[in-house]
Parts: C-alpha cells; structure tokens; sequence
C-alpha cells in the first residue's frame, strides 16, 4: 500500500484532494485571529522573517495564506518520500516548499542540512517569509531544535512563532498527531514576536534562546487550543 501512495501519478492525485478538502474546509470555518499585527508588520517589511509552528498543525497553517498577501513564503518540507506528498499538497494550497529539514541545520549540519541552510538563506535575504516546523519531520513533537535559532542568528532574522488549533478535527495515530479539520467548525491562530537573537550570540545564549522560543510556541500553542475548546 505504501508502494502504491508513493507512485507519483497517485500521490498527485491524492494531494490534488486533500489541497481541496482542506482550501475548502478552512474556508467553512470561523477563525480567530490573536496579535495579527504582528504578521501585518512583517509583511509591510521588506525584510525576511521566519515564521514557526508545530509540525502536527500544518493542514491548518494555510489558513494564514490571506494574512500574508503577496509577501514571498516558502515551507521547509522534508525530502522523504512522505514529504513529497505533503509539498505538492502546501503547494497547491500557496505554499511552495524548499525540500529539507531545519533538524539538520544546527551544529551538526549535513552535506543536505547544509544545502537547505543555503537556500534558506538566501530567500530570507531576498525578503522572503520562510515558514517551518521545527520539530519536523520526526519529532520529537513539539520540541524546538537549534536549526530555526541557527538561522535567524546568521543574518539577525526576525521570528514569529504561531499557535494553531481547531474544533473539531480528526487526530491521526502518528508521532505528531496531525490534526485534520472538520468542516464548519472553528478555529484560532495565535501569534507571538517578533523575536530575536544577536548575531554574535555564544553557546549559552543559543542554547537559552531556544529553550525560550520553544517555551513560547507551545504558549500560544495552548492558548489557541483553550480558545477553541471553550468558545
């Protein structure tokens, strides 16, 4: 069956209908929009940012599409064959992907974390919004790597984390849960930043600025799921 969802003419297909379901779901829904102004900053800039959430929220990111404007954005999506599918699906939806994973950019870059660091880095400076999730493509869930606070440190890149949360959905048995929205239901985006690190910054900054960045996505994380759970 694997073999079979991996065959390119399938796999099109199928993402073909899950970027519908989803364009089409995220619409039917009434959404809440917490500190947007700081994304309307952003997109007035003709800086680069980055933008963070969790990896098990991503068929709800695309609600933000519309937020973003003609802002250039592109999403990190992991090269494995499962991350082709979720590409052409994000892609579809706004969101064209450069093929990599930020696990791989922190300290112990690869020859392949190198490649995605480079790209990454070179859209950021051409004014982009590059869009991760940070504890892609495996986990640990919801746990922030050095890769993100990597990259905004190289050029002193402006970051915006983001909760996601909405009810009801269809929580799917793998390591991060993916959360598949229900049609007509509601949702909450809730935004944090921007934040920032020095240039300059040493080991123990680094390493404290991580631990920060991580504390506040899983906030607004929260803070979106009790919105949706109590409205």
């Amino acid at each position: 069956m694997k073999r079979l969802f991996r065959t390119p003419w399938v796999q099109s297909a199928i993402a073909w209908l899950a970027s519908v379901y989803i364009g089409l779901t995220l619409r039917s829904m009434r959404w809440r929009f917490e500190n947007q102004a700081v994304v309307e900053a952003a997109v007035a800039s003709s800086e680069g940012a980055i933008a963070c959430f969790w990896h098990g929220r991503i068929a709800l990111a695309p609600v933000c599409r519309a937020l973003m404007k003609q802002k250039p954005r592109r999403v990190i999506i992991s090269p494995s064959p499962d991350g082709e599918f979720v590409a052409k699906v994000v892609g579809r939806l706004g969101f064209p992907a450069i093929r990599g994973t930020s696990a791989l950019t922190d300290k112990r870059r690869t020859k392949a974390g190198a490649f995605t660091f480079r790209d990454a880095m070179k859209f950021i400076a051409g004014g982009g919004a590059l869009i991760i999730t940070p504890d892609g493509p495996r986990g640990p869930a919801q746990v922030m790597p050095l890769g993100p606070v990597m990259m905004a440190r190289m050029r002193g890149t402006p970051v915006i984390v983001f909760g996601l949360a909405a009810r009801p959905v269809i929580r799917l048995k793998s390591w991060d849960e993916t959360h598949i929205p229900l049609p007509f239901g509601r949702g909450c985006v809730v935004f944090d930043g921007p934040l920032a690190i020095p240039t300059k910054s040493g080991d123990d900054v680094i390493e404290a600025t991580r631990a920060d960045w991580e504390a506040r996505l899983n906030a607004a994380q929260a803070r979106a799921e009790a919105w949706v759970q109590g409205s």
